[in-house]
C-alpha cells in the first residue's frame, strides 16, 4: 500500500502512541527504548509529524533546541514509513527542522547514528552534514556512534 503524505505539522504529546506502534516495525529491530515518551511530552514544539490520508502516520522527526548549548539544535529520532521512503519526506522533515532551528537562533544542527547504519550516514551527508568517524563509547562502553554536524 502506498501512503500519500498530506501534510507536515508540529507534533503533540498524543502522537507518541502512534509513533510507538510503528517504530520497531519501520526499523526492523527494537528501537523504541531509544525514544521514550518524554521526548514528545517535553519537545513536541520542536518536533514534527507527517500525516497520510485520514491522519495516519507517514513520518516523524523528534528534535530539540538545546537548553544547555546556545545556538545548537539536535535531531534525536526520525522515522519515515517504508511506504513513502525515497519520496523526499525525510528531506522535507529535516528542512522544516532546519527552518525552526534557524528561527530560534541556532547556527548548527547535530545528530548521531550507529556506524552500521550506512543508509543514515549517506542520507545525512547528502543533507550537508559532516560525519565523524565512529566515536568509541559515545553512549557508554561498547556503544560506538557516528556524530553529525551541519551548519545552518
Amino acid at each position: 500500500m502506498t501512503v500519500i503524505v498530506t501534510g507536515v505539522r508540529f507534533a503533540v504529546p498524543g502522537d507518541y502512541d502512534a509513533i510507538a506502534a510503528v517504530v520497531d516495525e519501520w526499523w526492523g529491530r527494537p528501537v523504541l527504548p531509544s525514544l521514550p515518551r518524554l521526548f514528545l511530552d517535553h519537545f513536541h514544539r520542536t518536533s514534527f509529524v507527517a500525516e497520510g490520508p485520514g491522519g495516519g502516520l507517514a513520518g516523524f522527526l523528534v528534535g530539540l533546541v538545546s537548553p544547555s548549548l546556545p545556538g545548537e539544535a539536535y535531531i534525536h529520532f526520525v522515522g519515515v514509513s517504508p511506504d513513502v521512503r525515497a519520496g523526499g519526506l525525510g528531506r522535507r522533515l529535516y528542512g522544516r527542522f532546519f527552518e525552526l532551528a534557524r528561527d530560534r537562533g541556532c547556527h548548527v544542527v547535530r545528530a548521531i547514528t550507529s556506524p552500521v547504519n550506512e543508509a543514515s550516514i549517506a542520507f545525512h551527508r547528502r543533507l550537508g552534514f559532516t560525519a565523524s568517524p565512529p566515536v568509541p563509547g559515545y553512549n557508554g562502553p561498547g556503544n560506538d556512534l557516528v556524530t553529525f554536524s551541519r551548519p545552518l
